[in-house]
């Protein structure tokens, strides 16, 4: 034995006493952590949801392979399970997931200023996005919020109206000349308003022009497009979940190539307005030559979020270029494809109920008449009707379908406590069909949304932008460019749905979107949208 000593002193390793006492340790550590985790199992399965036969792999055995039948699975549980109770727990692997779906249980979760931390699911948009407004927590979001919320303003929204009239009118022009809308054949619909609503959002949010409803093969258009894929990809299946597998994939290396073309495109065009800044700083004397009746003549130049970012950076005191590019690439990624979906949604709904179409067309009538005047603020305010059908098409089909947060301490929904360190997912597409405050759920109803017909009605039971502390900052821009967008179309072709809303099949993914597209047969309307009146807005 001392000989076994002496020779693991004069090579350098430890005592046999040693290596004994680590292993000890580490048998004890062991245990004591399967014990833990043996109570932490023991009191999520107090909370209701099917037994998970598999310690490691959880309830993963209970779903589809095929991501296509994923939602819909998840949809069809929650409406044999909500029957008899409020909260659903799921085990995705080792991991709990409690899902909720009720108007008490939703104002819980969103009223509160502890719990505003985004689930981990989130992070998979690090690599694009940072931690901008959308995934940050803690003291960085509320000094962002603060410092972005007059970003939102009503003044400054009333300047974007030019662009979403612009972009609209861009998107009739090419319907027009869409060869199955001219031999009335159908054609699905979503791809057009996509490249509309990116168009818009680009403008807005950068100030710049990509066309993208002239150039969709652009490579800022198909990197917005590939690099969602990859985080819905990531988000669905476990096994790329893990950065060792995911790195060794080919969505890996597509992924850096299209944070490459998205942060360099966003770059280039920081540095561009940065330089516009300071060369309006060093000029800010009008000419001698102009009069000061010419001066106030002069029309203020409209700003985009990019360059309220660089005003507030204060040469970047506050805001570094990597925050104000992740800020904007948030608004980029908030604010394409969550409007597409609800505007192509709202066309499916609208195009399956000709009650709904007709009342619509009076009203656009009784606003517009037969002119291809643009839309104005004023308009919005009369189009009464049509902001009905938004919200009820919200409500059949939230844009955003489940949203997710991170527990900072214990939470007790309906007599449940679930523990801190746990994610919950608010499933809106099921809480918008709760019978309780939405009878007959599943019919397409305006009327819901009439001031008479909303009054008593649970605030938490109609949550499309999230609700509480961490709403969506830009719902009011939202809700004025999808009327902006619906008006303009409405107004130029009657629509027909060729889908039967039964036979969708929707995809629950970072937006809810079908899976088929929107499919539509459009008439065109005797209103005509002018060549004249089209260059106006684009000049």
């Amino acid at each position: 034995m001392a000989v076994e000593r002496l020779l693991f002193l004069s090579i350098g390793l430890p005592s046999w006493s040693t290596v004994w006492a680590v292993v000890i340790f580490l048998l004890v550590m062991a245990a004591f952590y399967a014990k833990r985790r043996s109570i932490f199992v023991e009191y999520c399965n107090r909370i209701p949801g099917p037994p998970a036969p598999w310690p490691l792999i959880g309830n993963a055995m209970e779903f589809p392979f095929n991501s296509d039948d994923m939602f819909r699975f998840l949809i069809d549980y929650l409406d044999e399970w909500r029957v008899k109770h409020p909260i659903l727990r799921f085990w995705a692997g080792p991991f709990p997931i409690f899902m909720i779906y009720t108007a008490e249980a939703a104002e819980a979760l969103l009223a509160s200023n502890k719990l505003i931390d985004k689930c981990r699911e989130y992070q998979y948009l690090h690599p694009w996005l940072n931690t901008g407004l959308l995934t940050s927590s803690g003291p960085k979001w509320h000094l962002r919020r603060k410092m972005l919320t007059p970003a939102f303003h009503f003044k400054i929204l009333e300047d974007f109206i030019d662009i979403f009239n612009e972009q609209s009118r861009v998107l009739v022009q090419k319907l027009v000349t869409c060869p199955q809308v001219t031999s009335r054949q159908g054609f699905n619909i979503f791809p057009f308003v996509a490249r509309c609503t990116l168009d818009i959002i680009c403008d807005t949010a950068m100030g710049r022009h990509i066309d993208a409803q002239s150039h969709d093969n652009s490579d800022y258009v198909q990197a917005v497009s590939t690099i969602s894929r990859i985080i819905q990809t990531r988000q669905a299946r476990p096994w790329l979940q893990l950065e060792l597998l995911f790195n060794l994939t080919q969505l890996s290396r597509d992924q850096k190539k299209c944070l490459q073309i998205l942060h360099g495109f966003t770059n280039r065009v920081i540095q561009e307005r940065k330089a516009e800044h300071r060369a309006q700083k060093a000029n800010t004397q009008p000419p001698k030559d102009v009069s000061d009746h010419d001066t106030l003549l002069t029309k203020k130049p409209r700003l985009a979020f990019l360059d309220l970012l660089i005003n507030a950076s204060c040469d970047g005191e506050f805001l570094s270029d990597e925050d104000i590019r992740e800020e904007v690439d948030t608004f980029m990624f908030e604010g394409h494809d969550t409007t597409a979906a609800a505007v192509s949604w709202c066309l499916h709904l609208i195009g399956s109920d000709r009650r709904v179409q007709d009342r619509l067309s009076e009203e656009l009538y009784r606003v517009f008449g037969d002119s291809d005047r643009p839309v104005t603020m004023n308009d919005l305010l009369h189009l009464k009707y049509l902001e009905c059908c938004i919200k009820e098409a919200l409500r059949l089909y939230p844009s955003v379908p489940m949203l997710g947060r991170t527990l900072s301490q214990n939470v007790t929904l309906h007599g449940y406590v679930l523990p801190a360190g746990t994610t919950v997912a608010l499933v809106s597409y099921a809480l918008h069909r709760d019978p309780t405050h939405f009878p007959d759920p599943e019919r397409f109803d305006p009327d819901r949304f009439q001031p008479e017909n909303t009054r008593g009605r649970h605030p938490y039971c109609y949550v499309p932008f999230s609700a509480g502390p961490r709403n969506c900052i830009g719902q009011k821009f939202a809700m004025m460019e999808e009327k902006v967008v619906l008006a303009t179309v409405l107004r130029h072709f009657d629509f027909e749905s060729l889908d039967k809303r039964e036979e969708m099949v929707l995809l629950g993914e970072l937006v809810l979107r079908p899976r088929d597209g929107v499919n539509v047969r459009l008439i065109p309307k005797s209103v005509s949208i002018s060549n004249d009146s089209l260059t106006s807005f684009i000049i």
